[in-house]
């Protein structure tokens, strides 16, 4: 009898330890707090620039407002130059060497966009707060509306090109194209949208959430990712990749995909070149 009871332990353990999320770049809020109240990591709030100022953050967090990292025009939403970015990081009293936690208003996309950032500017070590704020402020962790005292530093880039995608490469081919927007927009009848790029398919990236914006479970993701080969290139793009970079962690440090890239310039490129297809 101990020895059934121990075995259905085991087996019990071994369901839970398959279904939950292991991700490396995911960090829950009990040890985020412990890391803060060591001072062994900085926190960024991925939220825009006015947005961080009227409303409460996390303390000790500084702003990188996703936002402040991309351009207008003459494509809305591309990257800034790597060297504005470095200036911005710097300025926020980031270095590039001490391990980075981002997180958001609860919606995951802009964390995820400024995750994504950070990797391709060649921070190492970088995590979202599981939950956004909303974790954080449902376990009642310290908040303020008081501004941070930075320290400013200087950020020295390392970039890495080899997840970042361009229009080339979208139209060269042999990969996975994945389009991270809502259906309507997908298909072209929202009215903002005349379709997607031909080849892509949707799943939109609160696909990848639980409804409290938590991860889903590696078993969940894998069910919803299920036609898409691992050993295959993976690109994802929304209308400015802002949605792209949470199903980038989804992929890479729940699911394990090696080969993922973010198209940067997204749909918003793709239709100013009026040679380039648009289905529905």
């Amino acid at each position: 009898m101990k020895i059934k009871n121990i075995l259905l332990l085991t087996a019990m353990f071994l369901f839970i330890l398959g279904t939950s999320v292991k991700a490396q770049d995911l960090i829950s809020v009990n040890d985020l707090n412990k890391a803060i109240m060591k001072k062994s990591v900085v926190v960024i709030d991925a939220r825009s620039s006015a947005k961080f100022k009227a409303d409460a953050h996390i303390k000790s967090a500084v702003n990188v407002g996703y936002k402040e990292l991309q351009q207008t025009a003459p494509i809305k939403g591309v990257l800034i130059s790597t060297a504005e970015i470095a200036k911005m990081l710097g300025t926020a009293g980031v270095d590039g060497k001490k391990p980075v936690v981002v997180y958001d208003e609860g919606s995951g996309k802009y964390a995820g966009r400024v995750y994504w950032i950070l990797k391709y500017m060649g921070v190492s070590d970088v995590k979202i707060l599981d939950g956004n704020i909303k974790a954080w402020k449902a376990a009642r962790k310290p908040i303020t509306k008081n501004p941070t005292m930075v320290k400013k530093t200087s950020f020295a880039p390392a970039v890495n090109a080899s997840i970042l995608a361009t229009m080339a490469d979208v139209k060269k081919g042999g990969i996975q194209l994945i389009d991270a927007r809502a259906a309507a927009e997908f298909n072209g009848s929202d009215g903002k949208s005349k379709g997607h790029i031909p080849g892509a398919k949707n799943i939109e990236f609160k696909q990848v959430l639980n409804a409290d914006g938590t991860m889903k479970s590696a078993t969940d993701l894998s069910a919803t990712f299920a036609g898409i080969d691992k050993s295959k290139p993976v690109v994802l793009y929304c209308e400015t990749s802002v949605r792209a970079g949470i199903i980038y962690i989804a992929l890479t440090s729940v699911l394990n995909y090696s080969n993922v890239k973010v198209y940067d310039g997204a749909y918003n490129e793709w239709i100013s070149d009026q040679s380039n297809k648009i289905v529905k």
